[in-house]
């Protein structure tokens, strides 16, 4: 059964509709209004500077918005100020980042992209989405084809409630293990999303990490744990130190590059530091978990000597 709304006797929902019109970045005409609302041109007015008196009273230093009137436009819009809103650059960056990713499944990139195109004005969506049509066409996901956004979520509230959880986790050799884990960290890295975890047992001082798409189920195991001040788990810090998501002790390295970007190897090495240059030959040493750094270095060839491992 459908309801008719009165939105001449119910300034609620004059208001309601109004509001929501602004936000989603219409332009909005008074007259236009009036005689949808079946009101007069004064109440339509006392409607708008009502809702105008209301933004202006729940402003925060974290972003403020105020109804304008645009002459040109010949009508009201709602105005952000640049801090709280996506501008039209920001939506096009973040889309391409998205893509280029292929983090998610086709269905999940779509939702996203949709939202996210919805963060621009009306008039310029069609140009932004102009500009991802294509790739978003030929989007490729990744093969596992999972959806990840709800798991995501779900580990981050473990995470930060401090439950250790029990998961099922499917080797690459399609072996299904179990572990009980602290998980301390989500990250995104070379197309995959991981957890980053100490086993429950202690029994090793460096963290495991788990990639979330094969992680087949997870449950609380009624613990909940407690990381002291001196095992504090800084993922800004680990992630530095860490080269394609391969777990280990922290090792210090030195090598000789002759490359033809040492800006390339400083960029994909975060920890890396120059320690003398000689005739093209630059003397790098780097902090590191693991043994990823290994397939890395070889994968340079003769533009690499290991001096220090």
């Amino acid at each position: 059964m459908t309801v008719e709304l009165d939105y001449k006797e119910n300034k609620s929902f004059r208001l309601l509709q109004l509001y929501e019109r602004l936000i989603r970045g219409e332009v909005v005409r008074k007259a236009e209004l009036v005689q949808k609302f079946a009101v007069t041109d004064k109440t339509m007015q006392r409607d708008i500077e009502e809702l105008r008196a209301y933004l202006a009273e729940t402003r925060t230093d974290a972003g403020e918005a105020s109804i304008v009137y645009e002459r040109n436009r010949g009508g009201y819009l709602l105005s952000h100020t640049a801090s709280e809103w996506l501008t039209n650059e920001d939506v096009l960056a973040v889309c391409k980042i998205l893509l280029e990713s292929r983090a998610f499944c086709k269905e999940e990139l779509d939702a996203l992209l949709k939202k996210l195109l919805r963060q621009t004005a009306p008039q310029d969506r069609a140009q932004v989405g102009k500009l991802i049509r294509s790739e978003q066409h030929y989007y490729v996901p990744l093969r596992h084809g999972k959806k990840l956004l709800s798991a995501i979520w779900e580990l981050s509230q473990h995470m930060t409630a401090q439950h250790t959880i029990r998961i099922s986790y499917c080797r690459q050799d399609g072996m299904e293990r179990v572990y009980e884990v602290n998980p301390v960290a989500i990250m995104f890295a070379e197309y995959y999303f991981y957890l980053i975890a100490y086993l429950a047992d202690g029994r090793r001082e460096f963290p495991t990490i788990f990639r979330i798409d094969r992680i087949v189920r997870f449950e609380p195991t009624g613990a909940t744990f407690r990381v002291t001040h001196s095992r504090k788990f800084s993922d800004g810090e680990f992630r530095q130190r860490i080269q394609f998501m391969y777990a280990g002790e922290l090792r210090r390295i030195t090598f000789d590059y002759s490359g033809a970007s040492v800006e390339a190897v400083l960029d994909r090495l975060p920890t890396a530091k120059v320690v003398s240059q000689e005739d093209g030959v630059y003397r790098i040493t780097v902090e590191v978990y693991g043994n990823g750094i290994d397939m890395w270095l070889r994968s340079q060839g003769s533009a690499v000597k290991v001096v220090e491992k």
